[in-house]
């Protein structure tokens, strides 16, 4: 059975997908994921990501965007409401690893996730958060994340995290990168970003991963479609990056 994986969701349908979130449901194309896994329950698993929460839609725009399309905050609360119920990991054939952000200080092995209350708001701290906030680093050991939430971990973190539990990578998403995947750690762990051209502005391209039956995997990169009525994107070193 082949997986493909890519930032926001595990689908399969003829095959098996992963996808991460992380958008807010920003977009219709957030609707057709719902539909998915509604059509292919045992094929499609949608990973939360660290916007798939109350406070952080609030200040995204996904609120307002409710208000003004619908009157009031139900269909707001209705997605929030589903948010929690999102899977914060997946473990595709024993060995990969896929969640939204990074390790936790406070998680050594997969059943300490697997004994999460995990149908709740995203807390400001915690391994809960951690798993949605955190981002590999170059240094050694833990650090303080620049993001105000969450940590960065180092190769000596995600190493001992892949040997005490069997893996071999760690599969997330949550950095935009501009060929749409990017290894680090002597390729223990990979950042997999499907959103072509992030932003409408950032000019990068996206990735799925495909693991297919014998555990090999290779990366599918594609540019971004053209928007109606406008030229066709160019690549080039974005502003800024999330």
């Amino acid at each position: 059975m082949k997986f493909r994986l890519a930032f926001g969701v595990i689908y399969h349908i003829s095959l098996t997908v992963t996808i991460w979130k992380d958008s807010s449901f920003r977009g219709q194309n957030q609707i057709l994921l719902v539909a998915l896994k509604v059509r292919y329950p045992q094929r499609i698993t949608i990973l939360r990501g660290n916007h798939e929460s109350r406070q952080i839609t609030q200040v995204y725009g996904f609120y307002d965007e409710c208000l003004r399309k619908y009157g009031n905050a139900n269909v707001w609360k209705i997605f929030t409401d589903l948010f929690d119920y999102f899977p914060l990991t997946a473990l595709v054939e024993s060995e990969i690893f896929c969640l939204h952000g990074g390790l936790s200080p406070s998680i050594e092995n997969l059943d300490n996730i697997r004994n999460f209350d995990r149908v709740q708001e995203v807390p400001h701290e915690g391994p809960m958060c951690d798993l949605l906030w955190s981002d590999p680093d170059d240094r050694c050991g833990w650090g303080i994340s620049p993001r105000g939430a969450g940590y960065t971990f180092g190769q000596d973190i995600s190493e001992q995290f892949n040997h005490t539990n069997n893996l071999k990578l760690i599969a997330r998403a949550h950095q935009l990168v501009m060929d749409g995947f990017n290894w680090a750690h002597e390729q223990k762990v990979v950042t997999i970003f499907s959103a072509p051209n992030y932003c409408y502005r950032c000019g990068n391209m996206a990735s799925v991963l495909e693991v297919d039956d014998c555990r090999g995997h290779t990366f599918i990169q594609f540019e971004p479609a053209p928007r109606r009525g406008e030229p066709d994107v160019t690549r080039r070193t974005p502003d800024y990056f999330l």
